[in-house]
């Protein structure tokens, strides 16, 4: 089996250098459309708003269009949240915070929010969020006394269940995600893929009935190695990326790409740039060989299906979004831009 994905990585690796390519990226223009002094990992684009929640509970909406600002800060008794997962569905924007008590909130009446979940206990901590439906939604979270913790809804938001351990693949030891950038969770149809602290890859292809694990050759020696990002451009092809946010220059086996759904793996560009990364999203109609990253130390691209990257810039983010094939937004610290991508 596994000569055969690797066979499978050959010729769709060949085909991308064989078929009629795109004009390639060649640069990167940001705008800056919002300065405070937050740290923003938790975005979402909601038709023609910009919607996130960071640190000192803040959140908002920003109109694309007009760049129009409305935010408020959001506390739950003496506490201040901070948050670094968000969700939507077409009705209602939702927000999780990190850390013991997890807080997860709903839009509310009058503009408000309203808390619709909270877990209390030691080592709680709850990383990304997503939704397959306006009904299904999904949490994932570092394990606690050696489970998992994953909360699925399937009643739009108004309630939420903490999965049985009986329920889910047993943990490995420390295993959870990184809160980097609220891109830990992938869904395309009924599926889901998860990615993991210990390199692993969660998945279930019935809205989080059942789940199976594939492991990924991402490097994991450390705590703060694994998969920080994952995105799938279809139900077959994927990408992760990750590496160690406190050694950001070490770039050996820290991009990995899978074309038949995650059941397999390959290490893609070797120890080439980039390094560490937060944030990795395919490009819209690109066919799934273009891919855009991001972290601290700057924005990367590839239209090889990570086979090898350009840096576009040095300018430091934590998270993005694509609007199409030639925009996104990105969020980092103290600030939310534009990017647009020129090509060649």
């Amino acid at each position: 089996m596994r000569a055969t994905a690797l066979s499978l990585f050959f010729v769709f690796i060949i085909s991308c250098n064989t078929k009629d390519k795109r004009s390639p990226i060649a640069s990167v223009e940001i705008e800056i459309i919002y300065e405070d002094s937050l740290s923003i990992r938790a975005i979402e684009i909601m038709g023609n708003s910009l919607a996130f929640a960071a640190n000192k509970g803040v959140f908002g909406t920003i109109d694309l269009q007009n760049g129009k600002l409305r935010s408020k800060v959001q506390r739950f008794d003496t506490l201040v949240p901070e948050f670094r997962s968000v969700a939507h569905t077409s009705t209602d924007f939702f927000m999780l915070s990190i850390g013991n008590p997890a807080l997860l909130y709903k839009t509310g009446d009058n503009g408000g929010m309203a808390l619709v979940y909270k877990e209390e206990g030691e080592g709680v901590f709850y990383d990304a969020m997503a939704f397959w439906n306006d009904s299904e939604g999904i949490a994932f979270g570092d394990s606690t006394n050696g489970c998992l913790s994953v909360i699925i809804t399937r009643d739009g938001g108004l309630n939420w269940l903490k999965l049985p351990c009986s329920d889910l693949p047993e943990a490995l030891e420390g295993e959870g995600a990184f809160a980097a950038s609220n891109t830990n969770i992938k869904i395309i149809d009924d599926q889901v893929w998860i990615g993991t602290t210990t390199g692993r890859v969660l998945h279930s292809s019935d809205k989080g009935l059942h789940w199976e694990v594939f492991t990924t050759p991402i490097i994991n020696e450390k705590p703060t190695e694994g998969i920080y990002s994952i995105d799938f451009y279809d139900q077959n092809i994927g990408f992760a990326i990750g590496g160690d946010y406190t050694d950001p220059e070490k770039n050996n086996a820290n991009k990995v790409g899978t074309i038949d759904g995650g059941k397999s793996w390959q290490v893609m560009a070797g120890d080439s740039d980039p390094g560490y990364q937060s944030c990795v999203r395919f490009l819209p109609n690109s066919d799934g060989k273009e891919l855009v990253s991001l972290g601290f130390t700057g924005i990367y691209y590839s239209n090889d299906f990570g086979n090898h990257w350009k840096k576009l810039s040095e300018e430091p983010f934590y998270t993005f979004r694509t609007i199409n094939d030639s925009m996104a937004i990105a969020a980092g610290k103290n600030r939310i831009a534009k990017l647009t991508f020129r090509k060649e």
